[in-house]
């Protein structure tokens, strides 16, 4: 069954790409796919009036779908390019990975919650989104489909595993929240055309924790 997208549902997204921007993000890319991606097709039909709200919202299952300004922020950290290999670990809603693709990024994406994996699968599909889903571990990324050009971590880590460091290309990107259980300071990883690695600090978020081998323990 199609997903409604009514002219209400397209203003209200206006009105949230335009909270969006004047909190600082710049890149007219992923602001024009913030106004494209349906976020209402993620929450239940009860919640609409949350959809558009710059905000996190419940999803069931211990998790959230990402304030809209969140997913802006790393996608603007990125800076993807159209037909960049993405590998996101978190896939949750989908809607961080409809974003991506949005942006012209071949997108792999890892989700630990069998559950949360089958009903982004779905709900994709249904939007006509086409990406590799894959359910597992994605503290130990996607190997078999590396080097990638961006990685993106959509759960909060104790450290920054190497295991995704090394799967980055030369040139390549890796946007993860590192902290404690409750904050993340926003830390992008650059692997250097010559292999060295660089590392910026940005604001503090709040993610739900990143599980698996080299991330915390259920």
């Amino acid at each position: 069954m199609p997903i409604e997208d009514s002219y209400k549902h397209k203003g209200m997204r206006r009105q949230l790409v335009n909270k969006i921007r004047a909190k600082g993000i710049t890149d007219q890319n992923v602001l024009r796919a913030i106004n494209t991606v349906p976020r209402h097709a993620f929450l239940d039909n009860a919640f609409l009036e949350h959809a558009y709200q710059d905000k996190a919202f419940q999803i069931g299952e211990g998790q959230t779908i990402s304030q809209p300004y969140t997913v802006a922020f790393q996608s603007q950290l990125l800076q993807v390019k159209p037909g960049d290999k993405i590998l996101e670990i978190g896939t949750g809603s989908g809607y961080q990975c409809s974003v991506l693709l949005e942006l012209g990024a071949k997108v792999y994406t890892i989700e630990y919650n069998w559950p949360l994996h089958q009903r982004a699968a779905r709900l994709l599909k249904t939007l006509g989104y086409q990406a590799h889903l894959v359910h597992g571990d994605g503290t130990k990324g996607m190997p078999s489909f590396a080097p990638y050009d961006g990685i993106i971590v959509t759960a909060g880590a104790p450290t920054v595993p190497m295991t995704l460091v090394e799967q980055l290309a030369p040139g390549g990107k890796l946007v993860i929240p590192v902290g404690d259980r409750k904050s993340q300071k926003m830390l992008l990883i650059t692997k250097e055309p010559g292999g060295k690695i660089t590392k910026k600090e940005f604001d503090h978020f709040s993610f739900v924790p990143l599980l698996g081998q080299h991330g915390w323990e259920k």
